[in-house]
Parts: structure tokens; C-alpha cells; sequence
């Protein structure tokens, strides 16, 4: 009874959040335009923003690996259905983190904002103190200690011990066990560090946005603007067209059925900006579609750690957009490199207020440390892009469940048929499953088998 008493508290202090978001950074546009040798001077407190953020990738690294290589052995110990499942999360995550590249290049909407001379020349600097051969690259990425990685700037050192200590927690099998909980109550304390840092977002948007606006007037504005709508149209084009056509073509299902039926959540997921509000109810709804019990109770929640379409988008989008509005773009090899870092990184990303920009972050320092301090250009317009994310993780999920559930023959495709056509509607007032049905409640998977990001 706590619990749900307790819901609509934190929905409500995070739309404050949000709004206050926005308060300030129309606060520091119109800053901009009005007087922008003092909005210029104001850029420290962006880039103070962006050090917290900065000081918050390894642990929040280490911690979403450690615990995602977990929910692997856990999906892989239910065989073909789990092996289904991550395979097709990692298909779909490359492809939704290709796309953003294919449509920043196309767009390039940080162009022409020529940010900062003095910030390009300390990049330069920064890139020719750290340029080294391959072998070289290769050796710099294993730390000098175990411990040394998580406290050090070398994101990828951070990603190499975070996958090694994975993996071996995951060898030790139920002996492991006590290991992922306690690394479960750390990430608990890092996600808690990092929404009191959230709380500073507005401070961090206002000096940000009124530094930009500032600097470059009106084309800052229009540049944003560009990346916010073709992110926009992006996420749209992925699930109407890739999923849709996935969908029809290995299910025979519509894709706009599919999300008229799911309509309540993704207002629930408008309200709150996460993805993670509506898990139980798409657990309920799945079972409720025809989709059998041990596949919805694997699928959603590893799907929600594992098959971040919309995040996927947002950070090689975002990426993109930084290097051109510091005219310093990524190269085709520091792009491949990049996606490759964030196939990995980006896994346990979603669900969490400022686990995005963390990743965001974490992947530029690992191949461009230059262009971190062009993260606070993205900091005013994030949460504006948040909705899209988590719709369209929401959104992916689904599909999965659905796609999941057809290739391993456990769905009823009269009760899905039945569902989608409005024969059978979802009983809103209990919660649960149409009640003439023997098969259990698939509410009961939520309880036993908790997401991995909780």
C-alpha cells in the first residue's frame, strides 16, 4: 500500500524536474538574445553540470554491466527462448544505433555553429597528447590495477573490468548470486547519487543555453531544433517502418493495432518520461494478447536492460551533433568505434533519469575527450527528447514479446487476433487477464523475475 502511495509522489517531483528544465532554458535563450556578453560568461555553470555528469561514468558503467552480463546468464538458463531474445536485443540495438549514424550524417544538424575557437584548439591539443598507434591503443586499455580502472577517465578500461568481473560473477553461478545483490544495492546508491545530480539540470541548462545562445545567436536555436525534430522523425521512421515491416512480415501482425491496443501505457510513459512505469502493465498486457507465460516473464524484463532502440538513436544522434557543432567531426573509424562502445555501454541505459547523458559522455571520452564539454549543448533539450526514447524503447519491447513469442510457437494467435480486433478487451479494473482464461496470470513474473535495472 506504501509503494502505490508513493507513485504519484516521485511522477510528480519528476515532471517539476522536467518543467523546471524547461523554465530555465527559456530563461537562458531569451538571456541570450538580450545580453549575450553576460549569457557567454555564464557557460561554467553548463560545464559544471557536465563534470558531475563526467564523474559519474565508471560507476554507472561498471555497475549496468556487471548487472546486464547477469541478466544474460539468467535468459541463457531458460534456453531457446532467452538465446531468441538476446540475439534478436543485440540485432535491433546495432541497427537502431546505424540508423542515428546514417541520419546525423544526412542531416548534420550541429553544423555551422562553429563553437568556440579556444575549445577547438584545447581539443586539438587534447587528441595530439593522446594520438598513439594501435598496439599502443590496445595495451592503454588494460589499467594498472582492477581498481585503478573504476576511478580513472579511461572509459574503456572501465568497460574491460566491468566485462571481466561480469563474466566471472557469472561462472561462479548461485554462488554469484550474493555478488550481483550487492552490486544491485551499489547501482541503487550511484542512480541515487545521480538523480540528486539531476536536480542541478536546470542550473546546468540555463548557463548552457544562454552560453549558445549567446555565442551564435539564432542558428543555436535552429540547430537544436534540427536535432530535436530529426530525432524525432527518426524513432517514428524506426517503428513504423523497421518494426512495422518486421512485425507484418514475421507475425503478420500490424504494427498500429499493436499500439492502439498499448495506448494507456504510452500515455502513463508521456507522464512520467521513463519507460520502466509501464513494465508491469506490459507484462500484463502481453499475457493478456495470447503471448504464453515463460516468454513475456523473460522477454520484457530483459528487454528492458537489453533492447534500447530509442536510447540507441539518441546517443549516436547526439554524438554526431557535438562533433559538427564543434567543428570537429568523427571520422568513418572513430564512428564504427564509437557504435561498437555504445552496442555495449548503452545496455542498462534506459529507466534512469541522466543514465543516457552518463553513457553520452562515457562514449566521447572514450574515443573524442575533446568533444565532452559539448555534452551540456545537449543538456537543456535532453529531457525534451526523453519522451521519444522511452516510447520507443516501449515500443521495441513490445515487439520483441511479440516476435519472441511467434518464432518459439507460444503464442494463441486467436486470442492475439481476438485482442488486437477489440473482442477481448484488457480487464482495466482488476489488472489481469481475461479471467475465462486457464492460463496463470502473467502479473506473476513481474514479482518473481524483477527487471535488471530496478
Amino acid at each position: 500500500m506504501s509503494v502505490d502511495a508513493e507513485a504519484p509522489q516521485r511522477r510528480d517531483r519528476s515532471h517539476f524536474l522536467y518543467l523546471a528544465v524547461l523554465i530555465a532554458m527559456a530563461l537562458g535563450i531569451a538571456l541570450g538574445f538580450l545580453f549575450p556578453d553576460v549569457a557567454v560568461k555564464l557557460k561554467p555553470l553548463g560545464t559544471g553540470f557536465v563534470d558531475l555528469i563526467r564523474m559519474m561514468i565508471a560507476p554507472v558503467i561498471f555497475c549496468t554491466l556487471v548487472l546486464g552480463v547477469g541478466s544474460i546468464r539468467r535468459a541463457a538458463q531458460v534456453g531457446r527462448v532467452g538465446g531468441l531474445a538476446l540475439g534478436y536485443f543485440l540485432i535491433m540495438s546495432t541497427v537502431a544505433l546505424a540508423i542515428g549514424l546514417v541520419v546525423g550524417n544526412i542531416l548534420h544538424p550541429g553544423a555551422g555553429l562553429h563553437l568556440s575557437e579556444e575549445l577547438a584548439k584545447t581539443g586539438a591539443a587534447q587528441v595530439s597528447e593522446q594520438a598513439e598507434g594501435g598496439v599502443a591503443f590496445v595495451l592503454g586499455i588494460i589499467p594498472d590495477t582492477l581498481v585503478s580502472a573504476l576511478t580513472s577517465t579511461q572509459v574503456l578500461q572501465t568497460l574491460l573490468v566491468s566485462l571481466l568481473v561480469g563474466f566471472a560473477v557469472q561462472s561462479l553461478g548461485d554462488r554469484g548470486e550474493p555478488v550481483i545483490r550487492a552490486i544491485g544495492l551499489i547501482q541503487r546508491v550511484v542512480f541515487k547519487i545521480l538523480a540528486m545530480i539531476m536536480w542541478l539540470a536546470p542550473v546546468g541548462a540555463f548557463g548552457a543555453m544562454a552560453a549558445l545562445v549567446g555565442a551564435t545567436g539564432f542558428d543555436a536555436l535552429k540547430s537544436l531544433a534540427a536535432i530535436m525534430a530529426g530525432f524525432y522523425v527518426t524513432c517514428a521512421i524506426f517503428v513504423f517502418v523497421v518494426l512495422g515491416l518486421l512485425l507484418r512480415l514475421a507475425a503478420g501482425m500490424s504494427i498500429f493495432r499493436l499500439l492502439r491496443y498499448l495506448a494507456r501505457e504510452f500515455l502513463l510513459i508521456l507522464s512520467t518520461s521513463s519507460s520502466e512505469s509501464a513494465l508491469p502493465r506490459l507484462i500484463a498486457k502481453m499475457g493478456h494478447l495470447g503471448v504464453s507465460r515463460p516468454v513475456v516473464g523473460i522477454v520484457v524484463p530483459t528487454g528492458y536492460s537489453f533492447n534500447l532502440d530509442g536510447t540507441a538513436i539518441y546517443l549516436t544522434m547526439a554524438s554526431l551533433f557535438i562533433a559538427d557543432a564543434m567543428d570537429q567531426p568523427l571520422s568513418v573509424g572513430q564512428q564504427i568505434g564509437l557504435l561498437l562502445f555504445m552496442i555495449v555501454a548503452s545496455k542498462g541505459a534506459a529507466g534512469v533519469t541522466g543514465a543516457g547523458l552518463a553513457t553520452l559522455a562515457g562514449g566521447l571520452q572514450s574515443h573524442r575527450p575533446d568533444l565532452v564539454p559539448g555534452v551540456g549543448m545537449i543538456v537543456g533539450i535532453d529531457r525534451l527528447m526523453s519522451e521519444a526514447r522511452a516510447l520507443t524503447n516501449f515500443a521495441g519491447n513490445a515487439v520483441a514479446t511479440v516476435l519472441v513469442g511467434t518464432w518459439t510457437h507460444e503464442i494463441d494467435r486467436a486470442q492475439a487476433d481476438r485482442v488486437l480486433a477489440g473482442q477481448s478487451p484488457f480487464d482495466e479494473s482488476t489488472f489481469d487477464d481475461d479471467p475465462h482464461d486457464d492460463t496463470p496470470t502473467p502479473t506473476t513474473p513481474a514479482r518473481e523475475t524483477p527487471p535488471p535495472t530496478a
